[in-house]
């Protein structure tokens, strides 16, 4: 082969394996956009972590999907403030907490095994932890569109 034909197909698979890697991103940010939606219901799967997961996803994969969560009328402050800031707003914080435990009582007073129980109590705990160490966001603060 002469070397301009091997320096093509180089290029050519080049271009192929970056395109398999930003339809992979573009699919492993949407499971986790999808992941951290369902977190908003399910007490024990977190939020944050994979809505920062798919913002960094989108952003290394397509624009488009990175600016349409960026500015979604419901993530988009979230995911600005906490990426900004490292923090959230005092409300999230109450809210989260109240949503959470209120879930946990629910699903504590459904199951039987004692085990099962102090594992929902213990993990409880353990997300109250987490969301009361990020720093509270005040007013001068919040931007509620990027």
């Amino acid at each position: 082969m002469l070397p301009l034909q091997i320096s093509l197909i180089w290029k050519v698979n080049i271009m192929i394996i970056k395109s398999i890697k930003k339809y992979l991103l573009i699919f492993a940010g949407s499971i986790s956009l999808f992941l951290g939606v369902l977190g908003i219901f399910i007490p024990v799967l977190p939020t944050t972590p994979f809505l920062l997961l798919a913002s960094f996803c989108y952003i290394r994969s397509s624009k488009e999907l990175y600016e349409w969560l960026i500015h979604h009328k419901i993530f988009g402050a979230y995911i600005y403030n906490y990426l900004t800031y490292k923090a959230v707003k005092r409300s999230v914080k109450i809210v989260s907490l109240i949503f959470l435990w209120l879930s946990m009582a629910i699903s504590i007073s459904i199951l039987d095994n004692l085990y099962v129980k102090l594992l929902l109590i213990a993990i409880g705990i353990g997300v109250s932890a987490h969301i009361l160490s990020l720093k509270s966001l005040g007013p001068e603060f919040i931007k509620n569109k990027p």
